[in-house]
């Protein structure tokens, strides 16, 4: 009976991971639909919020009246579009090659470098692919930058507005005033020196006034 009891206990690390099973791999489904995920939000947005902003673009240029309301809207939309779509493409092709992440500043700069070389090869030449090649590389890396910073903020203000929510849910206060708000609620300690202000306030009004009734 022993013997059988030892065999059991030691059954667990007959594995030789000392009784710790391994996770199994994530499944090929989870990693198709997180990159699709990251595919949408790191080029499919950007591009159509490109095209939005090109053809708000077409809606005020001066050449509107000559070339057509629609014509120059579709025109700036195209273009606004494929461009954002070129660059964060590349930059999604780069980071996947150097295999870092999607807050690397250099891929920024390679994908917006060799993006302005194509199209501004296509366009005005090699003087055009050059000139085009700067103007990406800064542009896009300025424009990255500025996000990532962004979102640090926005991350910063809503972990401590949330900090803020729990702290006034634990104290009873589940409803709190803005800083701006003129009115404010106050707290135990400042209704108590409030209290004491008044009281202090009354016992002066009381002794101007036995002064003056002793005066009179």
């Amino acid at each position: 009976m022993g013997a059988a009891a030892t065999e059991k206990q030691e059954a667990p690390d007959a594995d030789g991971d000392g009784g710790l099973r391994k996770l199994p791999p994530p499944s090929p489904s989870s990693s198709s639909s997180s990159s699709s995920h990251a595919w949408k939000n790191r080029i499919f947005f950007p591009t159509l919020f490109a095209g939005v902003a090109g053809a708000g673009t077409g809606l005020i240029s001066k050449h509107r009246k000559s070339l057509g309301l629609a014509n120059i809207s579709a025109s700036y939309a195209a273009n606004f579009a494929i461009v954002v779509g070129c660059y964060c493409g590349a930059r999604e092709y780069v980071a996947a090659t150097r295999k870092t992440g999607p807050d690397d500043l250099v891929n920024s700069a390679v994908a917006g470098f060799g993006t302005g070389a194509i199209l501004g090869r296509l366009q005005g030449g090699r003087l055009g692919a050059a000139k085009y090649s700067f103007i990406f590389a800064l542009a896009g890396t300025a424009a990255d930058f500025s996000i990532l910073k962004l979102k640090h903020v926005l991350r910063d203000h809503a972990k401590t507005k949330y900090q803020g929510n729990e702290s006034s849910q634990k104290n009873g206060n589940w409803f709190t005033l803005p800083e701006w708000f003129p009115i404010r609620v106050l707290d135990e300690e400042a209704l108590a020196a409030k209290r004491a202000q008044e009281e202090q306030f009354l016992a002066q009004r009381a002794r101007i006034r036995s002064l003056r009734e002793e005066e009179s």
